[in-house]
């Protein structure tokens, strides 16, 4: 039998493991900050105490403890475990400060787990640099504010409140019965993967903490010091709380692929075939880039930081949408940093970003599954861009057919920009017919709205959120006529507002639909000026997805049987319904046009053609010697036909449209 040799493993009592004078702790700078909170000290002072009560031969179990011997240094890394076994030594620190003056014996072997053997100055454990002064002041009981805050002091504090001395006796009892399993790796041991698989008793990590452990856990102490000095850190500082949403929309604009936030670590695996490996020789090219795209991340979250005026604005206006366009905007706003592409290249692509969002909203086409196709197209450059930017965004014509209609989305920015208004959350938005008249409104100063008929005022409360019937008031004016009739807003109003659109409404007879459809077609033409799509012919009000951005599910619910209307396969029309019948099409298709490209990505992945069905399941025979397998399930299936696709180089050329059920599930 063949037998591990990077790994070892062992069950070893903790306390023990932890008096060995040769062992020196380090929590390596990719661990996430000390997390644990009252209620986990709680839960292991308990796990503690009820131990000791048991019969001398039982044990306690916490988990295994994941650490590997530094290549360049004597200290033990601890991979997994530093979130129990720093609240282990805050627990032991607690009982060795109660037991100091009135049990020395004890405290002496208290004293053995807490500090290195060769400097008592210095505690076994070392956190990570950023805190690892705060934590020894508090083992050391060397604490000079008093006040301050932070996990090591709570929990401490939690462990000296529960200790009484004549129960000192009993937790250290407990306390030596707590066993783990310790695993020690060898040089050539995969440390991720070890970690990524262990059944850890912690909070799970997220995808940017599984990213920063990736990037880092397989340096020395020293090469992890730097780049997380150099790098890492000045990536937290750009992104914030989003640093998360930062690697998703940076892989994104890499990859030119939708990467899922949801289901288990996507953004990490996305993170991990972009880099299969992180080594030291290429890692501060690709951290120089990171940190590039983190400062520009840190600028649209921030617009204030760019200095440009114009650009400022049009970042700010990105903003109006959320972050879906981030991975356009950061691989625009990087080209443009860097002498790429000139300002004008830039606002250009940031106002066709806009027009694209605002349109859609308007006819009501998702906003999902655009920004990848975007990104791929910009690779291609400023042509194909502008091309895919068209075939996706709603014309002219239905844009208009709507806005008679429909109820504005986005108003307060829809507004500023048509009435020229630069900070629009200054204002309020005037209905000036309002959404729910009172009895005594009038929009001509003759009869009120108890005399109109219920047709008219059906067609008045229609349009009252629509655009002809909208503007931007100062709130005190706002406050002064609040359900006033129509003429009273004009005089006490809308002639005293600096909006010059608002203040001509001062200048009208009367208010009613027919006033509403004249603004809004006139405030229509301006709409689609300032949010104008590109000049091209391209369009699709079809509501096509590139089957590169296809959604990849695990399943497909019971008793729903139609995921796609048909697919548009190079200009052909398949009438096909779900993914199954796509991926044996697609494989077809393939092993009768591309039959090298097929080959090729079969090979590379191990699947899905075979040269025997040999196995039972579903097979379909492309010919006497080759068979499609086809028991996978849809996610694999999906991945695959969009992999044999891009093998032959027609990837771009395939659409799917969703049925009504399958692009809202």
């Amino acid at each position: 039998m063949a037998t591990a040799t990077n790994v070892e493993a062992k069950a070893v009592g903790t306390i023990e493991w932890l008096s060995s004078p040769g062992t020196t702790i380090v929590v390596p700078v990719y661990q996430r900050q000390y997390r644990w909170d009252i209620g986990g000290c709680e839960r292991l002072l308990s796990d503690v105490r009820n131990v000791a009560g048991d019969d001398a031969a039982q044990r306690h179990f916490i988990g295994s403890i994941l650490s590997a011997q530094d290549s360049s240094e004597r200290d033990l890394i601890l991979i997994d475990g530093q979130q129990r076994i720093t609240t282990i030594m805050l627990l032991v620190a607690a009982l060795h400060h109660a037991v100091r003056e009135s049990d020395p014996a004890m405290a002496a072997e208290l004293e053995r787990v807490l500090v290195r053997a060769d400097d008592p100055t210095r505690t076994k454990l070392r956190p990570h640099d950023a805190w690892a002064d705060l934590y020894e002041s508090v083992v050391l009981d060397r604490r000079d504010d008093l006040d301050r805050e932070s996990r090591f002091d709570d929990n401490y504090a939690f462990f000296r409140s529960q200790i009484h001395a004549d129960e000192a006796p009993r937790i250290w009892r407990g306390l030596q019965r707590l066993e783990h399993v310790s695993i020690t790796l060898g040089p050539q041991a995969g440390a991720q993967q070890i970690f990524e698989s262990l059944n850890s008793t912690g909070e799970p990590l997220r995808d940017h903490e599984l990213i920063h452990n990736y990037i880092l856990m397989g340096l020395t102490h020293a090469e992890q010091l730097d780049v997380e000095a150099r790098f890492w850190l000045p990536i937290e500082q750009h992104t914030g709380e989003m640093i998360g949403a930062f690697w998703r929309h940076y892989l994104v604009m890499t990859t030119g692929r939708e990467v899922s936030a949801d289901g288990e670590h996507g953004v990490y695996a996305a993170f991990r075939r972009s880099f299969p490996s992180v080594d030291v020789a290429h890692l501060q090219a690709d951290a120089e880039v990171w940190r590039h795209f983190a400062e520009i991340y840190g600028i649209l979250l921030d617009p204030m930081r760019e200095p440009d005026a114009e650009i400022r604005q049009h970042l700010q206006y990105i903003g109006t949408f959320g972050r879906a366009a981030f991975p356009l905007a950061m691989s625009v706003y990087s080209d443009h940093a860097r002498g790429l592409i000139g300002r004008e290249e830039l606002i250009e692509t940031l106002e066709w970003t806009q027009a694209l969002y605002l349109r859609r909203a308007l006819v009501g086409l998702p906003p999902e599954r655009l920004i990848a196709r975007l990104c791929r197209a910009r690779a291609e450059g400023r042509d194909a861009l502008m091309r895919a930017f068209a075939r996706i965004t709603p014309s002219d014509e239905r844009v208009s057919a709507v806005l008679k209609y429909v109820e504005l989305p986005h108003a307060a920015y829809v507004l500023g920009r048509l009435e020229g208004v630069a900070d629009p959350a200054a204002y309020d938005i005037e209905h000036v017919v309002p959404l729910m008249p009172g009895e005594s409104w009038s929009g001509d100063g003759s009869r009120t709205w108890s005399e109109y008929s219920e047709d008219e005022q059906n067609s008045h409360r229609a349009l009252a959120p629509t655009l002809g019937n909208l503007t931007l008031l100062e709130s005190p004016l706002t406050e002064r006529v609040f359900g006033a009739s129509f003429p009273d807003k004009q005089q006490d109003a809308y002639a005293r507002s600096g909006v010059e659109e608002t203040r001509a409404l001062a200048e009208l007879d009367s208010w009613g639909t027919a006033a509403i459809a004249r603004r809004s077609r006139r405030l229509s033409t301006s709409l689609l000026r300032i949010w104008a799509r590109p000049a091209l012919p391209e369009i699709d009000d079809d509501g096509l997805t590139p089957v590169l951005d296809a959604v990849r599910r695990r399943g497909w619910p019971a008793g729903w049987d139609r995921e796609f209307d048909y697919v548009e396969y190079r200009g052909e029309h398949w009438e096909v319904k779900d993914v199954k019948a796509l991926f044996n099409r697609v494989f077809r298709r393939a092993w009768t046009d591309d039959r090298p490209s097929a080959l090729a990505f079969s090979a590379a992945h191990g699947g899905p053609i075979y040269t025997g069905m040999a196995w039972k399941g579903q097979w379909d025979a492309l010919d006497d010697e080759n068979f499609l397998y086809m028991g996978w399930d849809s996610n694999y299936m999906m991945n695959a036909l969009q992999g044999v696709l891009e093998e032959s180089g027609i990837a771009a050329e395939v659409f799917v449209k969703y049925s009504y059920i399958g692009n809202v599930m």
